[in-house]
């Protein structure tokens, strides 16, 4: 097993990373052992060389049952780069035909879909889902969608943005804040003469 973890799990940068962003880790081997995205990520690159070589049903099987098992779903024809992390993540989607640099990290809700599904069995073959260059990072709830999208060398994607188009390098996205308001339904009460109703 050690010898398969390299390629997901770098040492040097992995300490360096997991060190400054992962605050609830304490070793390396709890990691492997029990971090969902590992298991997610080992059984796709198994899954991948076999869908490569074009067995047919056994790649679905194995990357359905990673899914069923940690809640990420990765179709065993996305091709991931080297030491790919992903972070908590139920609800990750990457398609089949996404394409994964080196270095990238994603956060949990994360998707790498298509853009558009309405052409059917026609659209099989083509590139419907996104390429994810090297060193970027999508946080939570992020969509990037289209075959055609490219988000480029160490792009950072903020949280829940949604993502259609290309993105140059050493680019920040986000989504602007939404509005939110809170209204009391009740009876409105005063705190330090004030109503608390909020609108932000």
């Amino acid at each position: 097993m050690r010898e398969v973890i390299p390629s997901v799990v770098p040492e040097d940068r992995w300490q360096k990373e997991l060190n400054h962003d992962d605050l609830t880790r304490y070793s390396r081997d709890e990691v492997i052992s029990s971090y969902p995205g590992i298991y997610a990520t080992m059984v796709n690159r198994i899954a991948h060389e076999l869908y490569t070589l074009g067995v047919p049903l056994i790649p679905r099987i194995m990357t359905e049952h990673a899914h069923s098992v940690t809640g990420i779903d990765i179709h065993p024809g996305a091709k991931i780069g080297k030491y790919f992390f992903i972070d908590h993540g139920t609800g990750i989607v990457i398609g089949e035909t996404a394409e994964i640099g080196e270095h990238a990290k994603i956060y949990q809700g994360v998707t790498l879909g298509a853009l558009s599904t309405r052409g059917g069995q026609q659209l099989k073959g083509t590139k419907r889902h996104p390429t994810i260059e090297d060193d970027v990072t999508i946080y939570s709830g992020a969509s990037i969608l289209g075959g055609e999208t490219v988000i480029s060398e160490g792009v950072v994607i903020g949280g829940n943005a949604f993502v259609t188009k290309s993105v140059p390098e050493q680019t920040r996205v986000s989504a602007k804040m939404p509005e939110l308001q809170f209204k009391r339904h009740e009876s409105v009460e005063f705190q330090n003469g004030e109503f608390l109703n909020y609108e932000i």
